[in-house]
């Protein structure tokens, strides 16, 4: 029990990322000798994992690591649809009408935040509402 309420204060703190630029190289370690296994779009967010100098290890909502060098990435926060779809609506709340339809890994930029949903822009433009639940990042 106690291990829990030390843990629990680090869990709420996690320090988040997103990519900074068009194209962000994901390596397998820090410095740019170290091979880029993949590369994600401006706007994909991470969570910092931990620090070597200029270097971030960080995790996507599919648990995969990587670093990343810091100075490319950014603190506005977006978010990144982890269901096979996801209903921006016009307005929070499941009656909201559906302004466009998310899939897997479209990245979101967050706008604002209000209970269990997300208010955000897609890459592609559209503004709408999301559950919070259906999406990862901040």
């Amino acid at each position: 029990m106690t291990l829990l309420l030390v843990s629990a204060p680090a869990a709420w703190a996690r320090e988040m990322v997103s990519s900074a630029v068009r194209t962000l190289n994901l390596r397998s370690g820090p410095g740019v000798g170290n091979p880029a296994h993949w590369t994600v779009t401006r706007g994909y967010p991470f969570q910092v994992l931990q620090r070597k100098g200029d270097w971030l290890q960080v995790r996507d909502f599919e648990g995969d690591r990587a670093w990343v060098y810091r100075s490319m990435t950014n603190k506005v926060p977006h978010r990144v649809v982890k269901a096979q779809v996801a209903n921006l609506r016009r307005a929070p709340g499941a009656r909201g009408p559906i302004v466009k339809k998310a899939g897997y890994g479209d990245v979101l930029r967050t706008l604002e935040k209000r209970g269990k949903w997300t208010k955000v822009r897609h890459e592609g433009g559209a503004v709408g509402w999301v559950a919070t639940s259906l999406t990862w990042g901040w």
